[in-house]
């Protein structure tokens, strides 16, 4: 069981209809992205041709504030913004969608852009998961 499993489980009031499994899935792949993202960003800069890394960082940086972002909206769970979550849920897809397609022109040359393009790929498809399980 993960923290976020946990503290889903243990949260004081009725989550409603929302499917946990799901939602901690969602906020566990947010998190992992953001870090990853964060991650390689950084390893980029230490590449010896960083210029041709500058969009790729860009994406990368974007995608870490946004998934972070849509990671703390998924955590907290008092009161009813059902409007506000999928608006963040679908940013982070777009978001995720765009550093992949990125990282993934980089990766034959960049190991951590394959790694990163597999995160941002996991966080997209988890957060479609629960945008689809909102109905």
């Amino acid at each position: 069981m993960t923290h976020v499993t946990s503290m889903l489980e243990t949260y004081p009031k009725e989550l409603g209809n929302i499917d946990r499994q799901k939602l901690a899935e969602c906020i566990a792949a947010c998190f992992e992205c953001a870090q990853t993202c964060t991650a390689c960003a950084d390893a980029c800069l230490a590449e010896d041709k960083v210029a041709e890394l500058t969009t790729c960082i860009r994406k990368n940086l974007d995608c870490a504030d946004v998934c972070a972002s849509t990671g703390n909206v998924l955590s907290r769970q008092t009161g009813n913004n059902v409007e506000v979550t999928r608006a963040a849920l679908e940013a982070c897809r777009t978001a995720c969608r765009a550093c992949a397609e990125e990282c993934e022109q980089h990766a034959s040359m960049h190991e951590h852009c394959r790694v990163c393009a597999e995160a941002c790929r996991r966080c997209e498809q988890a957060c479609a998961d629960l945008l689809a399980a909102l109905g």
